[in-house]
């Protein structure tokens, strides 16, 4: 198996968009064959994002294409550290990202428009969402390792008393 490796400097024809560093693959341009993509997302990427949970990371990722006639096959391996709010102190957290995903195209019915309907992969994009599947829905320190005097202002406004039952 022949596989192109092409990072960072692209040829013409699969340049990123300059504006937000995404590397969109022009399937219609692309050859066919198998073709490497190595990926960085840092924290300009995560921060030029809105409302996203992400404040910083630094991710590597890899995307391996094998692009055939009529389908593709996409495995994304992406690696690193992001850095998150803790929900219990809200000051930032890293959460280690390590993850492999295998995206496939859908087989058409009419292979000649297969390259015209599926045309462009946002190899950045997918890479991002699988970091943001990696993380988990409640985030926070281990234990012990909270903003100290957060912990204490929660401690503090803690409720002990049980809450008196209500009658039905």
């Amino acid at each position: 198996m022949r596989i192109s490796k092409i990072c960072c400097t692209f040829a013409p024809d699969f340049a990123p968009m300059s504006e937000q560093n995404h590397y969109i693959i022009d399937l219609k341009r692309l050859p066919i064959g198998t073709h490497q993509f190595d990926i960085q997302l840092n924290n300009d990427f995560f921060e030029s994002l809105e409302k996203s949970e992400i404040l910083s990371g630094e991710v590597a990722a890899t995307a391996v294409l094998n692009l055939r006639e009529e389908d593709y096959q996409l495995n994304i391996a992406v690696r690193g550290t992001v850095f998150v709010v803790c929900d219990r102190c809200l000051d930032p957290m890293p959460l280690e990202i390590n993850d492999e995903q295998e995206i496939f195209s859908e087989n058409e019915e009419d292979i000649s428009d297969f390259k015209f309907q599926n045309s462009n992969l946002d190899l950045t994009w997918l890479a991002y969402e699988i970091v943001s599947i990696n993380i988990p829905i409640v985030h926070s320190h281990q234990a012990g390792e909270c903003n100290a005097q957060m912990e204490l202002l929660l401690h503090n406004h803690l409720c002990d008393e049980p809450e008196p039952e209500e009658d039905i």
